[in-house]
């Protein structure tokens, strides 16, 4: 709030996304959207609203979501007769078929398909929407967790099982590319349980990263959904051998949270801390002067820097306004994350010199301006690359192995972090870690290593390790 990123509205559990923060977002988007097209997606777009019968076709995705629905039952207000001042809802005005808000588009979108995919020819239809879904949320956190928020859904058809299932491990690929090498946040690849699947998938894909907290955060999910969808709503295609045959299917989103990801990630008690690729602002000037003559003597020098790092297509901002003292800008900005800071006064002028203050390890130096350009574009690499090693190193020190319960809880309670444990491949000793600690299966490593082990609890034999964490 802040850094002005974004504040909790007037709608219980909803938040306004401001202009900064919106930039930001905008940039995530840009980059992924980016990423999709490259892979042969199309954007498209869906109706915000699921008639309730078509909601319930596929059973256990609309089990998975219907505690967090809202449902549109009626469609006009009217004058309350007793106060003219006042609006009721209409009685005669009861829709003949609930709607359902989308808290995720499989249904609508499935339904559609059932018109577009007749032949083999007809596939793979690959489909991406950027829009906002609603999840009736009792607790709200802005960008973690939120009744409105903003994603993006791939959904995508195929002709085979192996098509659906190199798609869903495609995007899982995307998400990490852009997350670690744009976002600058460390991810671990693997399985969702089957406790922890999306409701209606096969199989569950997901990004696990690590907040400064030593909480885990889901970054992003990608599911091979196997043929469900397209039972529940009949769409058949005639494949190559002139058969029927039902259509295999993917699911993939990430959303605003991955703000919180950045946020909690990288931050620290001075503020935000943004990667240069991120930022809305990656280079700001500010000028140190008295009077308006030395401003004018300064200006001529920073707009000549700026119009240099403009070239090289660098984000930059010289803040030259009066009202404010130098000191309460570099606040500003501190807590804006802007990544570089170039000051400027009077004998920096004299000396062809500036001040270049890195947000991300708060150090300083003077530079001579000869080839400025040059060395801020440089900079600007450095300071993505060390933004991710220390994100990573945390990361890495944050992940323990155990092989007792009681060590499990000690390491829980002291240090948080990733877990690596055995586990018996039970939903029942999943279910009994969770209700003891609050700490849940974040995935199953796609790396994970063959390794011989017994479960924390049961004993039972195990041969890999999981990872465990306390979750957002």
């Amino acid at each position: 709030m802040k850094a002005d990123l974004a504040e909790n509205s007037g709608v219980r559990g909803s938040m306004v996304i401001k202009p900064y923060g919106y930039a930001i977002w905008e940039k995530i988007q840009a980059e992924l959207d980016k990423k999709f097209k490259e892979t042969g997606h199309q954007n498209a777009y869906f109706p915000l609203f699921v008639p309730k019968s078509l909601f319930e076709a596929e059973e256990k995705n609309a089990e998975g979501f219907a505690k967090e629905c809202a449902v549109v039952t009626h469609y006009r207000l009217k004058t309350d007769p007793n106060n003219p001042h006042k609006l009721i809802v209409d009685p005669e005005a009861k829709l003949e078929e609930e709607l359902i808000v989308r808290p995720t588009s499989e249904a609508i979108i499935w339904n559609t398909y059932k018109s577009w995919i007749q032949s083999y020819r007809d596939l793979p239809i690959l489909i991406n929407q950027w829009a906002n879904v609603v999840r009736w949320e009792m607790r709200t956190r802005l960008f973690l967790r939120t009744s409105e928020f903003l994603w993006q859904e791939g959904h995508t058809a195929h002709a085979t099982k192996d098509e659906a299932i190199e798609e869903t491990e495609k995007m899982l690929e995307v998400y990490a590319d852009v997350v670690e090498n744009f976002m600058a946040i460390p991810v671990i690849k693997g399985f969702k349980t089957p406790t922890e699947r999306f409701a209606g998938a096969d199989e569950t894909y997901c990004i696990e990263a690590m907040m400064q907290d030593g909480k885990a955060l889901q970054a992003g999910t990608s599911h091979f959904l196997g043929q469900n969808f397209a039972k529940a709503f009949d769409v058949k295609f005639t494949n190559r051998e002139g058969k029927q045959e039902f259509a295999w299917a993917t699911s993939w989103g990430v959303s605003t949270r991955l703000m919180g990801a950045l946020i909690m990630t990288h931050s620290d008690d001075f503020g935000l801390v943004l990667p240069p690729k991120l930022a809305p602002i990656q280079v700001v000037i500010v000028p140190i002067f008295k009077g308006e003559e030395q401003l004018a003597e300064i200006s001529v020098v920073a707009n000549d820097i700026f119009d240099k790092l403009k070239a090289k297509g660098i984000s930059v901002k010289y803040d030259d306004r009066t009202e404010y003292k130098p000191g309460w800008k570099f606040a500003e900005y501190e807590l804006k994350g802007v990544p570089l800071r170039i000051a400027m006064g009077a004998r920096d002028l004299e000396n062809n010199t500036v001040e270049i203050a890195r947000r991300d390890n708060l150090t300083k130096e003077v530079r001579s301006l000869e080839n400025i350009e040059d060395y801020i574009e440089e900079l600007l690499v450095t300071v993505q690359n060390d933004i991710y090693k220390k994100a990573e190193t945390y990361r890495n020190e944050h992940i323990t192995k155990v092989d007792s319960y009681e060590e499990f809880k000690k390491v829980l309670e002291e240090k948080g972090g990733f877990i690596a444990a055995h586990w018996d491949g039970t939903a029942e000793e999943e279910e009994q870690i969770k209700e003891e600690t609050k700490a849940t299966i974040r995935c199953i490593p796609l790396d994970a290593e063959e390794e011989q082990g017994v479960s924390l609890i049961t004993g039972k034999p195990s041969n890999k390790r999981v990872l465990f964490a306390k979750a957002y």
